[in-house]
């Protein structure tokens, strides 16, 4: 019995801690390892982990499901795919899945370059004219992400209007972006 507290008392420290920590930080990604480490600590199974509030007071299942809700044709389905590459870049889920869907639109009917480049930032390079092309969507997705993690939020370009004036040509292109994430935030 006094194990079975002790585990208990670990569990809603460690909940608490997080509730706390998401609270104060205001939306700042806390870091899958600490998060893994504090889990592990509590004794609560792995399978369990996708449970725990991480992120604007959702769980990882949560969170996945409202951009989930918002995803359509080729990338429906791709909600978990989102956020977890999000939360391991330190970029903001909502954000990371605004802009896919404003380049791509997947809201309705995936782009070209989706379906048939794998490219879902409609990013540069080659293999699919001037765009890049990638092997699958998950690296397509991996690398949109790993692009706005290193060439946007590490340089301090964390919200539509910072990434507007580098990204996008279209000085409005953040009205779109902030459209999309009233619209996942809703969902």
């Amino acid at each position: 019995m006094k194990n079975y507290l002790i585990k208990m008392v670990s569990i809603v420290l460690v909940i608490s801690s997080f509730l706390i920590i998401s609270k104060n930080n205001n939306n700042k990604i806390i870091e899958n390892n600490y998060i893994e480490n504090s889990i592990a600590f509590s004794g609560l199974p792995k399978s369990r982990y996708d449970d725990i509030i991480i992120y604007d007071g959702l769980s990882k299942n949560e969170l996945s499901a409202k951009i989930d809700k918002v995803l359509n044709s080729t990338l429906a389905g791709y909600g978990k795919t989102i956020v977890n590459l999000s939360l391991e870049a330190e970029v903001d889920p909502y954000i990371a899945a605004s802009i896919i869907l404003v380049e791509t639109g997947c809201k309705w009917n995936c782009s070209y370059l989706v379906k048939h480049c794998n490219n879902v930032g409609g990013m540069k390079g080659s293999g699919c004219g001037s765009y890049g092309k990638f092997a699958t969507l998950e690296t397509g997705l991996e690398a949109f992400i790993t692009n706005l993690s290193k060439g946007y939020f590490k340089q301090g370009l964390t919200t539509p209007e910072a990434i507007n004036r580098k990204y996008a040509e279209n000085p409005n292109w953040h009205n779109d972006v902030n459209y999309y994430i009233k619209l996942i935030k809703a969902s």
